[in-house]
């Protein structure tokens, strides 16, 4: 059954084969016409599909290095060099299974992504204890709240809120975190973890198109179906490696007055170095990179990872862990703390900021009932309005609060601390203090981009001046723009040089300039789906070092991939220039040139391993770090 696989898999390697041994049993036999006539029909109708094949490429703009090969089949046929004719043909076909099995191995760690993927849930329909009734869905088919049975070893269907009181999940392939983590009820449950020993019950939050794990893979067959930059890498090669060979066999035979000579050089001329070696290097860079969890969206993407020179960092969530938490509420005279806390969490129920969550979080532990309202608007990274009864309450940045209450005045903050302004019917009611403490690994960060050849970093945030300057400093950036909005960051990292310029960030605001930037990196581990709709690269382990990761790779990537074609080239050049003497015949070449190809091959493998990834026992001391505080 294998061999029929193989043999279905492969039909142009099949038959090649199958000619060959005809052929050199003809020989053998005596029958060396017939032999010369199957291997000319032969071989004469792998030129003409070879050269349909060109055309195509040709009017698609891209000119490859096909030619080297059709041109070595049609000297060694002129010659009578049969038998190296369809070595030849043996090679090229038996190159793209060479490919194939390469680029399968490259892709292992992207498609286990795909195999895994969640297909069926279990809905609990109604009842209670023993009376629970169990239905099994397609997951396309769940519906934001309904309660989910996840039985031990499962995979979670759909992003949810766990409800059973604790559980523990594998999020290794989402997050990297190689231990198990323990959730509490209340907690999120990403899709995609694997479910510990007890079975648990979660509230699904997202549909399945937008749960985390469908997210993921959504990316990863963005990234397999990517044409990467491996094959314009190749063609910069491909005019003056399909000249320099030509030249050689070309001078051979004036050289010797012999045209089996142009034959024998150029056999030792065929492409399958840069046809081959370069491709897979890239995809196992792509795999690589997915093993580490940093999900490329394309291989395009690599070589501008391993050329940035210019770094843009948002703050919030990017720079800062992104949970800010309440420190301080200054009420102005007039108002409460508790009546300023209270309006403000109830008129922050209808914002997406990230400030939010932390003054709703701190108004319900303090007891303060959150109001509702029909009559709630938000302007999108200025603030939210919203009328309680006869109270019109805006939160939001102090020049917004201002236009609205012009008795609004600036607090003095502390490092790393950020306000909110609220005003309520056109007073100004008081501030509210939150801090987000810089992440424990930026600063590392930081300082290997700029030891690794990153000349420009600097932070593009809508947060005000004072909080975004106090960050930059802990973490060691010195410029710093501060208060613009979404259109400012596009014009900004338009503006910056040297380029290539990479831009990080995290939310549905970021998503704008992440698109615009020549490397777009979105903090992807709390399901930012627009920011990672929007960017290149999507890191799903919760910690900035992915960006070591993604830069390393891509650098080690393309280095190797430079390597294996500079391989190829210098292999048959100097094979080449040997056989211009006439010491290597048309076979023994043609045979000669499937080692360089492994050679290329086996090398650009390398792509798959390589130097330790990310910031070392700094990282890693930071996600344990991570997974403690989870």
């Amino acid at each position: 059954m294998k061999l029929v696989r193989t043999v279905r898999r492969y039909p142009v390697i099949t038959v090649s084969v199958v000619i060959l041994a005809v052929v050199l049993g003809l020989q053998l036999s005596g029958a060396v016409t017939a032999a010369r006539w199957i291997a000319t029909a032969y071989v004469g109708l792998f030129i003409a599909w070879t050269i349909v094949g060109m055309v195509r490429d040709v009017l698609r703009g891209h000119v490859g290095l096909d030619i080297l090969a059709v041109v070595a089949m049609i000297a060694t046929l002129a010659v009578g060099e049969y038998l190296a004719s369809l070595i030849v043909v043996l090679m090229l076909s038996g190159g793209e299974a060479l490919e194939e099995f390469a680029g399968r191995r490259a892709r292992r760690d992207l498609t286990a992504l795909l195999d895994r993927s969640p297909r069926t849930a279990h809905v609990i329909r109604s009842g209670a204890g023993e009376r629970d009734e169990v239905e099994d869905r397609a997951v396309e088919e769940v519906a934001i709240g309904d309660v989910l049975l996840v039985r031990p070893s499962e995979i979670v269907p759909v992003d949810g809120i766990l409800i059973t009181a604790t559980g523990s999940f594998d999020e290794s392939s989402l997050t990297g975190e190689s231990m198990p983590v323990a959730r509490d009820a209340g907690s999120e449950v990403m899709s995609g973890s694997i479910n510990g020993p007890r079975a648990v019950r979660i509230r699904a939050s997202r549909l399945s198109a937008d749960s985390q794990y469908q997210q993921i893979v959504a990316l990863v067959q963005e990234a397999q179906d990517s044409r990467a930059p491996v094959v314009r890498l190749a063609d910069r090669f491909a005019i003056p490696f399909t000249a320099v060979s030509l030249v050689l066999a070309g001078t051979a035979w004036a050289l010797s007055g012999d045209p089996t000579r142009f034959a024998e050089v150029l056999v030792l001329a065929t492409p399958c170095p840069l046809l081959i070696a370069a491709p897979v290097a890239f995809l196992g860079g792509l795999s690589r990179a997915a093993k580490a969890g940093v999900i490329m969206k394309s291989g395009a993407v690599i070589e501008q990872l391993a050329r940035v020179r210019s770094v843009a960092f948002d703050k919030t969530g990017t720079l800062t862990e992104g949970r800010p938490d309440l420190v301080a509420v200054r009420p102005a005279e007039g108002f409460s703390a508790d009546e300023v806390l209270q309006l403000a969490a109830s008129a922050e129920q209808y914002s997406s900021h990230v400030l939010a969550a932390g003054i709703r979080r701190a108004a319900v532990e303090q007891g303060l009932a959150l109001l509702t309202t029909d009559d709630a608007s938000e302007v999108a990274t200025n603030g939210v309005e919203a009328t309680f009864g006869d109270r019109r309450v805006v939160v939001g940045k102090p020049a917004y609060v201002a236009t609205l209450a012009p008795d609004t005045t600036r607090a003095e903050l502390g490092p790393g601390e950020a306000a909110a302004y609220v005003a309520i019917d056109g007073r100004f009611a008081g501030t509210l203090v939150l801090a987000d403490d810089p992440r424990p690994e930026s600063a590392d960060v930081v300082t290997w981009l700029g030891e690794n050849g990153v000349e420009r970093i600097a932070m593009l945030t809508g947060d005000t001046l004072p909080t975004a300057t106090s960050i930059a400093r802990d973490v060691g950036i010195e410029e710093v723009h501060a208060e613009i909005l979404p259109g400012a960051k596009v014009e900004l990292a338009h503006g910056m040089a040297p380029r290539p310029v990479m831009m990080v960030g995290d939310g549905v605001n970021d998503a704008p300039v992440l698109a615009a930037s020549d490397v777009g990196v979105a903090m992807g581990a709390k399901g930012a789906t627009a920011a990672g709709d929007a960017a290149d690269v999507v890191i799903l382990v919760d910690s900035l070092a992915g960006i070591v990761d993604a830069v390393a790779v891509g650098r080690h990537t393309l280095r190797v991939a430079l390597t294996a074609i500079w391989i190829g080239i210098a292999l048959s050049i100097g094979l080449m220039l040997v056989a211009m003497t006439g010491v290597i015949p048309a076979v023994a070449g043609a045979l000669t040139q499937e080692l360089v190809d492994l050679a290329t091959i086996l090398y650009a493998l390398r792509a798959l391993g390589g130097p330790p990834l990310g910031l070392g026992e700094h990282a890693a001391a930071s996600r344990r770090h991570d997974a403690v505080r989870r």
